[in-house]
């Protein structure tokens, strides 16, 4: 069977490296704090200003002045900061964030992101952050599901739809497959609920196993 969403995070957070300083994009990229152990010693960082950002707040921990970049209320860790917009973007410019996970419409064999613009009549576009986080993260974490609802994939030979930025993602995390991407061509880490020759009939590129 595929992946649920939960299950999904919950392998993103156990790729995460000990002591990783992360930025998780809006959506389904923030249900990965919920399965960070206190072992792996995770700093995360929300664009909005906040660094050792907690699991989402629920009941009485609710603070309305306290949310990460998607305005969810979310919790503080011990050693919390704050700190201006301004600054918070220049950590994402500057390289000091070791991972960013966010979802995308659309990833490249090659590692390009779209993840801003379908280009639909009714879409509002939302860049956001997400460009400098792209080109700013040391890595990039990609969530999605790996078919839209018409069937057609997700992962391209080349994307169709507006770069976010270009040769930056390096793992790709779906509900059936996940992938690396990188000098090699798109490697088929792992499989569920559908086998590697079933993916290789339909996505069109090549794949090869890690």
């Amino acid at each position: 069977m595929s992946l649920s969403r939960e299950e999904m995070a919950r392998i993103v957070a156990r790729d995460i490296p000990p002591g990783a300083y992360v930025n998780l994009g809006i959506g389904q990229p923030t249900m990965v704090a919920d399965y960070l152990s206190p072992e792996q010693n995770v700093v995360l960082h929300t664009e909005n200003g906040m660094l050792n950002m907690g699991p989402p707040a629920t009941g009485d921990d609710v603070d309305p002045d306290l949310t990460n970049a998607g305005k969810q209320p979310v919790t503080e860790l011990a050693g919390a900061s704050y700190f201006h917009h301004a600054d918070s973007f220049a950590m994402m410019r500057g390289g000091h964030l070791d991972v960013c996970i966010m979802g995308a419409f659309q990833v490249s064999a090659g590692g390009d992101l779209a993840n801003w613009s379908t280009g639909a009549p009714d879409a509002i576009p939302a860049v956001g952050g997400a460009m400098d986080l792209a080109i700013g993260a040391k890595q990039v974490f990609v969530m999605m599901t790996l078919f839209a609802k018409d069937g057609k994939p997700k992962l391209v030979p080349e994307c169709t739809y507006p770069l976010t930025g270009r040769a930056c993602v390096s793992r790709v995390y779906t509900d059936v497959a996940t992938f690396r991407l990188g000098p090699g061509g798109v490697r088929v880490l792992d499989t569920y609920g559908m086998d590697f020759d079933e993916l290789s009939d339909r996505l069109d590129m090549p794949l090869s196993r890690a």
